[in-house]
């Protein structure tokens, strides 16, 4: 059965992941709330390109709004839920968080009558279709799925628990993010030691691709690093909780922690040598080169 048009979504928030979501969605005909309260320009120009209407506030939202997602850094997952506390439609998480904090913000929102809905987005910002993905879990998970047939978006609803899509969201992305943090932690030992160039040419020997693969990471650490913070502590809290060593992946973290934030105008890729130069001086807590 198709949902109705009338169905409306909030949306928390238009980062450059949540609008290219909530694109999908007012593309396939749905209204789309965000709540400009306390937000900036850029997000409120990022809205308005996505099709967005502002409900003002997040409490305006959770009147209007049959269901809610929730797509934010995951430090925020905790206060973003509580900041619609009492609205009692479908409540997604689609946020970079553990089980155990998916358990906590359920927890929240079921208190207020919500129903909650477990989330997990791979891939890059949904443009076309093929190359992102929200997996779901728990119950009303097919009702979410449903809101993104023939979107660039794909949903998949798994089984294994009400708390799934986020095991999955941090299994792989322990590997993605994780390895990124590695490779520029190789690399910085390296530079430390006076090797870097002994280790670039071995690895153009024996690991063709991985020089590369480290200027692309450090500049996503420079973007997306202080995001990706919280997200290494939430894998490291799922590893402990199901007895696995948790050390890699809150060392991954301080890696990002260490990171320089680039400027808000370096959009673009940037000099991929001055970056990395940058993120491995600070990663070795050295003074960033000019």
């Amino acid at each position: 059965m198709d949902l109705p048009s009338a169905f409306v979504i909030g949306l928390l928030h238009p980062g450059e992941m949540g609008a290219a979501v909530g694109r999908c969605l007012t593309e396939a005909g749905y209204t789309v709330l965000w709540a400009s309260e306390g937000r900036g320009p850029e997000t409120a120009a990022r809205a308005r390109d996505a099709g967005l209407a502002d409900a003002g506030t997040a409490a305006e939202m959770a009147e209007r709004a049959d269901l809610i997602l929730s797509i934010c850094p995951p430090h925020a997952a905790l206060d973003t839920a509580w900041g619609v506390q009492g609205f009692a439609g479908l409540y997604v998480d689609a946020n970079a968080i553990s089980p155990a904090t998916a358990r906590e913000v359920a927890l929240m929102v079921e208190e207020g009558g919500a129903t909650y809905i477990d989330g997990g987005i791979i891939g890059l910002p949904p443009v076309k279709p093929g190359h992102t993905r929200l997996y779901l879990s728990g119950e009303r998970a097919d009702t979410v799925r449903r809101l993104f047939d023939g979107t660039p978006l794909e949903a998949r609803v798994i089984g294994g628990g009400a708390f799934s899509a986020s095991a999955v969201k941090m299994a792989y992305a322990s590997w993605t993010k994780g390895s990124a943090a590695l490779l520029l932690a190789a690399r910085s030992l390296a530079r430390a030691e006076g090797v870097e160039d002994a280790l670039a040419a071995e690895w153009t020997l024996s690991q063709p691709g991985l020089a590369d693969r480290s200027e692309r990471a450090a500049r996503s650490a420079t973007t997306k690093g202080w995001r990706w913070v919280a997200e290494m502590e939430e894998i490291a809290a799922s590893m402990a909780a199901d007895g696995l060593p948790d050390g890699f992946h809150q060392a991954a973290a301080e890696i990002f922690r260490r990171s320089p934030r680039a400027e808000p105008d370096r959009t673009g890729p940037g000099p991929g040598s001055q970056i990395l130069d940058q993120v491995l001086s600070a990663i070795a807590g050295e003074a960033a080169r000019d």
